[in-house]
């Protein structure tokens, strides 16, 4: 049986402050709307699912991500995660300049977990904590530059 990846959804506190930190990045917001009914009680498991949600995917087609700003029932705050936590654990994208990319995050607020690393002269990457908590890595490929 064929399988693909279609997306990754995150539950977000603002789903407006979200979009605009992943945009900047470099994501393409394609489509936003708010979904409730019978049809997402029964989909997502949740009696009353009412929510705001938000379709952005990377520029080069491959990867998206779905934000999802509940209004019912309400969201449930959770410490965030660290990088060791069975769980959900992060979002990872290439970028082609880690520093600039390190600014643009930094505009929203959003920094390193602790700073940048090399890997084997290959890749310079980080771990930044993102809007609502979310554990983003951004890694530039040393090889291409």
């Amino acid at each position: 049986m064929p399988i693909k990846l279609e997306n990754v959804a995150i539950a977000v506190r603002d789903l407006d402050a979200t979009i605009a930190f992943f945009t900047d990045l470099g994501l393409e917001v394609l489509g936003r709307d708010t979904v409730s009914g019978e049809w997402t009680d029964t989909a997502v498991g949740l009696d009353g699912n009412h929510a705001r949600i938000a379709m952005l995917q990377t520029p080069d087609g491959h990867g998206r991500l779905e934000l999802f700003e509940y209004i019912h029932p309400d969201a449930i705050e959770t410490e965030p995660t660290q990088p060791n936590e069975i769980g959900m654990h992060r979002v990872a994208f290439s970028v082609d300049d880690l520093d600039a990319a390190l600014e643009i995050a930094a505009r929203h607020g959003c920094h390193p977990l602790r700073g940048v690393g090399t890997y084997e002269d290959i890749y310079r990457l980080t771990y930044v904590r993102g809007p609502s908590g979310i554990i983003v890595m951004l890694a530039q490929d040393l090889r291409n530059g």
